[in-house]
Formats: structure tokens, C-alpha cells, sequence
């Protein structure tokens, strides 16, 4: 038998192959404004997180050339090194102020973020190790952040506050909730409200994750966090509604200080380059007046889940901007991705271990750069499914 490490990474190939779970790169462009396919089909985008259209906005691509021009177009070095510029303090005060909150970080990526933050406020000096209660459909890097930790950790099932309550009383010390307030495969919220009283009820930190709300939600697309408060952590990122790349933390002063001495993914990484913290900049300038494209992804979204119920198809709990299409198996989900692909419609199907079995899926995630003629070659389009 060929134990060589190609003959072994093959056969596992092999194996995701005949199971339909074997994922492929596909090669998109972007020509004429629009999205085409490898050929050059022309090809309408339900798949991706740019919930405002905003990466392909005159203004956020002007200031990315611009801050490339005038400050150059990589980051020297990381924060504590070099890394730490103007530019990269005057978008991080822009960002609290977004966020209402004392102050931000900045992360190169959503994962980064979750991944090492929460590592980070697990065990402060010298005091005791805190236990994590965590959402179970919480995103995987979420999950990854929690075994990172180390630490006593308890699964609530999903959205269900009766079990965190049971949960949380059962334990002393300190305690660390960690939901997202949109959740990533399912679209469905978070009760933020409730969870901030659960929190302060058995003296809890709790941390949100942003990722899917910010620029969509809340008052001035501030996120759902604004709109309730007592909210210790807040992470969100800058590649989904705010048309760039990166990510953040925002809190307290004292929180962010911490970070910067204690969270390895910010200490070890290289800072964020100039064009990307242009493109976040002016992206910042514009979402607090884009009410009417908010307005206008909410109703493609609910569009959507109506043509999918009238197909037969379950959308879950979903309320946001993320519809998923509830197909089943593997073999099946792809099926649907393909006739919608010949339809000229990119919707990709997610499958275990992303979801749970049995539930592999299309996961719709819409924009408002979507126009009327968009939407309705996509609704004509699953109600073929």
C-alpha cells in the first residue's frame, strides 16, 4: 500500500468525491459591473455577502486607489511594529464611533478575530478561567476560538435562552456567552435583548458576532448591538455589507488595550494595508444614509422565502438577508445549484460538515444591488426547484 502523503490527501479526495462533499474552486469575474462566469456568461450573484453592493461602489474604490497612491499599497510590518499608522487609528475611531462604543480594533479577517480573541479573555492574569457558553449553530470560527481556549465549555442549544439559563446556574465564576446576532447558515437572529439580561442576571460578559448585521441592521446599519446595549464584545467584518476586507473588535477602552497585549492574532499579524483601510473608510462615510438600500435587500429577501415556500422548500427561521433553501442530501443540493447555474443564477450549496446532515442546502445570500429584472429571474428560476 502507498503511504506517500499525495497517495493519502488523494484517496481522501476521493472519498469527499463519492459522497458529494468534495469542494471545488470556481473562478468568477467581474466585467461591465457585473459577474460572469470563467466563459464570460453573464451570471447573477445570490451567493455572496455583499449585502449593499458596496464593493463595486464608485466612492469605495476611488479612496482604496486613492490611499494606495498616497500611503503605498502594502502594510510594512505588524501593529507593534511599524504597522500602526494615522490612517490605521483614524479608521479605528471611526469605527467605535459607528459602534457607539469607547473603541476598536482591527483584524485582517472575521475568522483571526474569533479565533483569538476569545482564546484571549478566557483567562485575564492571574485570575480564574472562565467558562464558555456558546451557541450551537455558532459559525466554525467561533468553535475554533472555543477549543483554542481550552477551558469548561457548555452548548445551548440553538437561540434556546431556557437552556442557557439552566446552563449559567449551574455555574459559578466567571462566564463567557458567545452567540452571532445574525446567524451565518440558518439567517435567523439572536434575541440580543434577552441576552443581555440573561447576562447581567448571572453576571456574564457577553460577546456578539457581528458579522452578517453590520451595515444591514439597526439604526443607521449600525448593527443589532446598537440598538440594545450591554454588549461587552462586539466583532463584525469589513468584507460582507462593508464592501471590503478585515474585521474588528469594539468595546471598552480597557478591552481593546488588552487585545493589544494579549490576543496573539493581532500582536503576530501584519496590519491591514492602505487601499483596504480606504475602502473601509468611505464605505463607513456611506452606510449610515443607505436606509432605502436596506429597505430594498429586506424585501428582495422576503421575496425570496415566499417563492421558496411556494416551491415546497423550508427557509428555516430566516428574517435576514441569508435564505437558505433546505434541500436534503448532498447529491441533491448540487443538483439544484446546477439547474439554477444553467438558469444563469450562482447559488451555492452547502453541505455537511458546514451544516448538519440531512440538511444540505442552498444558501441564498442576497444584495441590494439586485434590480427588479434580477429578482425576478431568480424567483422565476426556484420555482422550478
Amino acid at each position: 500500500m502507498d503511504h506517500s502523503l499525495d497517495a493519502l490527501l488523494q484517496n481522501e479526495l476521493d472519498r469527499l468525491t463519492a459522497i458529494s462533499r468534495r469542494r471545488r474552486l470556481r473562478p468568477v469575474h467581474w466585467s461591465e459591473g457585473g459577474m460572469r462566469d470563467a466563459a464570460g456568461r453573464p451570471l447573477i450573484d445570490a451567493s455572496s455577502n455583499d449585502y449593499l453592493g458596496l464593493s463595486q461602489h464608485p466612492l469605495v474604490k476611488q479612496r482604496a486607489a486613492e490611499w494606495a497612491q498616497r500611503h503605498g499599497a502594502g502594510a510594512p510590518a505588524s501593529r507593534l511594529i511599524t504597522g500602526t499608522r494615522d490612517i490605521t487609528l483614524a479608521v479605528e475611531e471611526k469605527l467605535a464611533a459607528f459602534k457607539g462604543c469607547e473603541a476598536a480594533l482591527l483584524f485582517n479577517t472575521g475568522f483571526q478575530a474569533n479565533a483569538t480573541v476569545i482564546p484571549a479573555l478566557v483567562k485575564v492574569g492571574s485570575g480564574d478561567t472562565a467558562t464558555i457558553f456558546s451557541d450551537e449553530l455558532n459559525h466554525a470560527s467561533i468553535i475554533h476560538g472555543v477549543r483554542m481556549a481550552r477551558c469548561p465549555t457548555e452548548i445551548f442549544r440553538h437561540n434556546d435562552l431556557a437552556h442557557l439559563d439552566e446552563l449559567l446556574a449551574r455555574h459559578g465564576g466567571r462566564k463567557l456567552i458567545l452567540t452571532e446576532s445574525v446567524f451565518s447558515m440558518d439567517g435567523d437572529r439572536a434575541d440580543l435583548p434577552a441576552l443581555v439580561k440573561l447576562a447581567e442576571k448571572h453576571g456574564a460578559a457577553l460577546y456578539v458576532d457581528e458579522a452578517h448585521t453590520t451595515g444591514v441592521f439597526g439604526p443607521q446599519g449600525r448593527g443589532l448591538a446598537a440598538e440594545c446595549g450591554g454588549i461587552d464584545i462586539v466583532m463584525g467584518t469589513l468584507g460582507k455589507a462593508v464592501g471590503a476586507f478585515g474585521a474588528y473588535i469594539a468595546g471598552s477602552r480597557a478591552l481593546i488595550d488588552y487585545l493589544v497585549n494579549r490576543c496573539t492574532g493581532f500582536i503576530y499579524t501584519t496590519a491591514l494595508p492602505p487601499p483596504v483601510l480606504g475602502a473601509v473608510d468611505a464605505a463607513l462615510d456611506l452606510i449610515p444614509s443607505m436606509d432605502a438600500e436596506r429597505a430594498r435587500l429586506a424585501n428582495n429577501a422576503q421575496r425570496l422565502r415566499e417563492a421558496l415556500a411556494a416551491a415546497g422548500l423550508s427557509t428555516q427561521e430566516s428574517t435576514t438577508q441569508i435564505v437558505p433553501a433546505i434541500i436534503g442530501s448532498e447529491a441533491d443540493a448540487l443538483a439544484a445549484a446546477k439547474k439554477l447555474d444553467d438558469a444563469g443564477i450562482l447559488a451555492v450549496a452547502i453541505r455537511p460538515p458546514t451544516v448538519p446532515e440531512g440538511t444540505s442546502r442552498l444558501r441564498f445570500a442576497l444584495s441590494s444591488s439586485l434590480d427588479d429584472e434580477a429578482m425576478s429571474r431568480l424567483l422565476a428560476a426556484v420555482k422550478t426547484l
